[in-house]
């Protein structure tokens, strides 16, 4: 993995928190930067694949369709579905098929969930006020 040098200009109360962390650690500064940094923006490689493909492809939508992507939901149906499975299960063991429709249901929940959150970034990355987004 190729690094890559940066100069970072902290306040010096933020600066001294992350010095605190990093001596609580036992890590350099720069070291506790890397792995704040890191934590805060996940890779996509730890995502499947197909939402993946679905993130990359906002980049090319109009900003009307961004914004139809931004309001993505998961439909009434399966949110209220995956609802009740996820309780049934805290009370008794789901059978296999249930498992297997909680799981469906989960993805397309984080699928739904993800690709508004990147369009919400890429319209505000347009210029855009997002603002709106927040009321829905």
């Amino acid at each position: 993995m190729a690094l890559q040098t940066v100069t970072v200009h902290l306040p010096e109360m933020l600066y001294r928190q992350v010095a605190r962390r990093a001596q609580r650690m036992r890590r350099s500064v720069e070291d506790e930067l890397v792995e704040v940094v890191s934590t805060a923006m996940p890779t996509m490689e730890a995502l499947p694949s197909d939402i993946v493909d679905d993130l990359e492809q906002l980049t090319y939508l109009t900003d009307a369709e961004m914004w139809e992507a931004a309001r993505t939901t998961l439909p009434r149906q399966n949110s209220e579905r995956m609802q009740a499975l996820v309780l049934k299960r805290q009370g008794v063991r789901l059978t296999a098929i249930e498992e297997r429709e909680l799981k469906r249901l989960t993805h397309l929940a984080d699928r739904a969930m993800l690709v508004r959150a990147q369009a919400a970034v890429l319209l505000k990355e347009r210029g855009h006020n997002i603002a709106s987004l927040g009321a829905d």
